[in-house]
């Protein structure tokens, strides 16, 4: 790495810190805002955590927004003042998909806003920063989805050994999309309604095959190639951001099309709380397999902190939204029960993760590759 003339930082940064501003830095921005999505709906139903509950949501969305800010400058920075580091990154098979947590942070803070937002300001200001972040973010999938995999196709030799969970990122934020459109349902004319409804349908379908595309290639280096590194052990759990905010989406996209599909609007609603339900079953079984492949790896020695700790937030976090929301639909006090102990890993997880990255960013470890 060149030397950065500290003229070039922000003030206090250390030299070089722009240059090599890592792009997996807006996962901190997923993973904190869905705490405060699920936050917000209190699982469990606790009428005395009611009031707290969306206080709580209230302030992790906004901390999370606070967090796109800060955290996007240096983002955006970095391409215009170092492109030939940024593109670098992209062009590496195991960093180039975390670019895709910058669409993924935007579109979750928009679903954030579009949660807690209406208790907090007029809900056409809620609407309108919605419909801001959606453009931007929405834009930035499909192009981080297709750059990311056209990087992969061009690329001299891919080793089989070189794919992890990361590569569930660009697929994971054009499946998020769907869940931003909805709340702008309301404020679109009738005759753009079909529009915005097929528009997520095909976002969703664009990065739901995506996922299967890549679970298999994943599967396959985890079966028969040696496990991946210690630093990569968290990129498992991405896995389960895509079968959480794919059920979500779905089952989104059904109430929001619901005026289109007349008589037939209660057999859509059905169909697709039943696809939802599938997922989620695949979810438990990610679930579960990611836990076993973690303690595998705590047992050869302790796993050192990175980045990639984020990924234990978000997943779990969309998976929990998931849980939340089917067991509300199904009217299953157990699947609701089960949404408020994952909430509760959730933020435990968030907790320890964010105390380890404040601790890095204070050493100094959070900045070096």
């Amino acid at each position: 790495m060149s030397t950065v003339n500290p003229a070039d930082q922000p003030a206090g940064a250390q030299p070089g810190r722009l240059r090599g501003f890592h792009p997996g830095w807006y996962g901190v921005v997923m993973g904190t805002a869905i705490v405060g999505i699920i936050g917000y709906q209190n699982p469990g139903q606790l009428g005395g955590l009611a009031q707290a509950a969306q206080a709580f949501g209230v302030l992790m969305v906004g901390l999370s927004a606070l967090l796109a800010v800060g955290l996007g400058i240096p983002y955006v920075a970095r391409w215009l003042r170092y492109p030939d580091a940024a593109r670098a990154d992209l062009a590496n098979p195991a960093l180039g998909a975390l670019y895709g947590t910058f669409p993924a942070g935007i579109l979750v803070l928009a679903v954030g806003i579009a949660t807690v937002g209406p208790s907090v300001m007029e809900q056409q200001t809620a609407a309108a920063l919605v419909a801001i972040l959606a453009v931007v973010g929405i834009g930035l999938a499909v192009v981080a989805s297709v750059v990311f995999a056209a990087q992969l196709f061009l690329s001299p030799r891919v080793e089989p050994q070189v794919a992890n969970g990361a590569w569930f990122i660009p697929p994971v934020v054009t499946i998020i999309a769907p869940m931003v459109l909805g709340p702008l349902a309301p404020y679109v004319a009738p005759a753009d309604l079909p529009l915005l409804v097929f528009a997520g349908y095909a976002l969703w379908g664009m990065g739901f095959f995506l996922f299967v595309l890549v679970a298999s290639l994943l599967f396959d280096r985890l079966v028969f190639h040696p496990l991946p590194p210690v630093p990569l052990a968290p990129s498992v759990w991405i896995g389960l951001g895509p079968l959480g905010v794919g059920g979500l989406a779905l089952l989104g996209i059904a109430k929001v099309g619901a005026p289109l599909w007349g008589d037939a609007a209660a057999v859509v609603g059905i169909l697709s709380s039943i696809a939802a339900t599938a997922l989620w079953g695949f979810g438990l079984w990610w679930l579960a397999a990611a836990a076993v492949l973690l303690v595998a790896y705590r047992r050869r020695g302790p796993l050192p902190y990175g980045l990639g700790w984020w990924a234990f937030t978000f997943p779990l976090g969309a998976f929990t939204a998931s849980t939340l929301a089917l067991g509300r639909g199904w009217q299953a006090g157990a699947i609701e029960g089960l949404a408020a102990v994952l909430f509760l890993a959730l933020v435990v997880a968030w907790v320890v993760v964010s105390v380890s990255t404040l601790r890095a960013v204070r050493s100094g470890a959070a900045w070096r590759r």
